[in-house]
């Protein structure tokens, strides 16, 4: 069973690798209008290759970090914890069944 301090760090890093995705396909967007415009503009120009370059940099970053987060969302062990009661507490009848007496009957 994991630790508060472990869970708060497993709900830290989801939420840091959700901005970094965010981040990158930012960059992808950017970096795909900066290349279509340098295509359209200035075909096979030095700029087109960088923006194309960079265009690939950030998507690769994105579909690493997207990667990651989908792994770090699917480990069993990193799920909240369940704090509420469950529906049916288990008592010594329905662990044990009915009480065995000797009385008589009503």
């Amino acid at each position: 069973m994991s630790t508060k301090t472990e869970r708060l760090m497993s709900l830290r890093a989801a939420r840091q690798l959700r901005r970094v995705r965010d981040f990158y396909s930012a960059g992808v967007l950017l970096w795909v209008a900066a290349a279509a415009w340098t295509g359209w503009t200035h075909p096979g120009s030095r700029q087109m290759w960088v923006s194309l370059l960079l265009l690939a940099v950030f998507a690769g970053l994105l579909a690493t970090a997207s990667v990651w987060l989908r792994r770090f969302q699917a480990a069993p062990g990193h799920r909240p914890a369940h704090h509420a009661a469950p529906g049916r507490a288990r008592t010594r009848h329905t662990v044990l069944g009915p009480a065995r007496t000797h009385h008589a009957a009503p």
